[in-house]
């Protein structure tokens, strides 16, 4: 179904240690902040409101956080947090792309986190509880797993994944918003990122409008890619918001109306003739395999962006960046950029990705991890079904 597609399309991680000394330090900082909270006449808890609608109680102050089926989320935590410290579970696909990514490198205490207690798409209680989480997140869609964790006796928040219709901006935005009252030290972080975002959206929109109808590109996804199947992003699924977000058409969009993810197959490429096509990091395949024909019995050099030499592995900085992420105003930019060279040729995306690290987050990158973010490699895609 779909609906696994999306969760894994969005699945993502990091993690960090469970040693003694740090279980007992949370258990200290969480006495402390109990007497605190106590001699101050309020609890040492508050209530929040997640992505479905729950009220949930949660300690003021949040020391252990296991994410499950919303694989992004860690890295995010991670980045907005500038540790990943407190992160001390997550999923087998957010580790992968923690370590076949920057973030690992970035912050190694995330590599740390626990993925023991997820078994494919099971969640094993007794292996949760002994992470002992002030907070669990999972995908606000997957009801009947935030109902397991409720009665298991975990403060379970929702994230959701598609309630903003795929707009990667919007979505991100709320996710950092919901975050920031989970972690509330980090709010003027998270206020400024929107604002960053929505700077780069707002300057992208303008530049992109003067185009006339003939001259928008037309962009394919290639959401998976192998000698036995490919897939698309259709209407309903991140590419579609990528390609209005950039001044461009979503090739597939009239096939895969009513679908995030569509099976295509070579005679609609033929019929279709993308001017760009972007690979995700959910699969292996890489540009030069378009270019050498290395994929199963597919002929792709009649197609424009095969010819032009306009196609695109997605980037992988802190997570895989189809999906909202610390990455996704850097994404967009990057994204117009390869699609319309001249109306951004004076953005200079080394640059702008720095900046931003370093203002946002306090991180500094070197021209090499840059330059890796924008280059990753087939194992980017370890923990997807091939």
């Amino acid at each position: 179904g779909t609906g696994g597609n999306q969760a894994e399309g969005t699945g993502q991680g990091q993690a960090q240690g469970t040693g003694q000394d740090q279980a007992e330090g949370a258990a200290s900082g969480q006495n402390k902040g109990k007497d605190q909270a106590a001699s101050e006449g309020t609890s040492g808890t508050k209530i929040i409101t997640d992505h479905a609608g729950n009220q949930v109680e949660i300690p003021r102050q949040v020391n252990r956080v296991v994410v499950t089926d919303i694989f992004p989320i860690p890295s995010i935590i991670t980045v907005l947090l500038g540790s990943g410290e407190k992160v001390v579970g997550m999923n087998p696909a957010s580790m992968s792309a923690a370590q076949t990514g920057l973030l690992g490198e970035l912050f190694p205490d995330i590599l740390n986190a626990s993925t023991d207690f997820m078994n494919g798409s099971d969640i094993n209680m007794e292996e949760l509880m002994k992470l002992e989480p002030d907070v669990v997140i999972y995908s606000a869609g997957s009801k009947e797993l935030g109902e397991a964790l409720r009665s298991a006796g975990f403060a379970a928040v929702g994230i959701s994944v598609n309630k903003w219709d795929y707009d990667s901006i919007e979505t991100y935005d709320q996710w950092i918003n919901l975050l920031s009252e989970i972690f509330p030290e980090k709010e003027d972080t998270a206020e400024r990122v929107s604002q960053y975002s929505h700077k780069v959206y707002e300057d992208i929109q303008s530049r992109v409008s003067g185009l006339k109808d003939g001259e928008r590109k037309n962009i394919l996804f290639l959401f998976n890619y192998s000698d036995t199947t490919m897939v698309t992003s259709g209407k309903k699924f991140f590419g579609q918001f990528w390609c209005d977000a950039v001044g461009g058409r979503n090739a597939a969009e009239g096939v895969a109306a009513e679908n995030s993810n569509a099976v295509i197959n070579m005679e609609q490429v033929y019929e279709w003739n993308p001017d760009v096509i972007f690979i995700t990091n959910f699969t292996p395949a890489q540009p030069e395999d378009l270019y050498e024909n290395a994929i199963g019995q597919d002929d792709w050099s009649p197609v424009k962006a095969v010819q032009d030499k306009n196609v695109f592995k997605l980037p992988l900085g802190t997570y895989r960046s189809y999906t909202p992420s610390t990455d996704t105003p850097l994404t967009l930019l990057w994204m117009a950029k390869q699609v319309y060279p001249d109306l951004f040729a004076d953005v200079d995306i080394n640059k702008e990705v720095k900046d931003y690290y370093k203002d946002m987050y306090g991180v500094e990158l070197n021209d090499g991890q840059v330059q890796r973010m924008y280059h990753p490699g087939r194992d980017a895609a370890a923990g997807f079904k091939k």
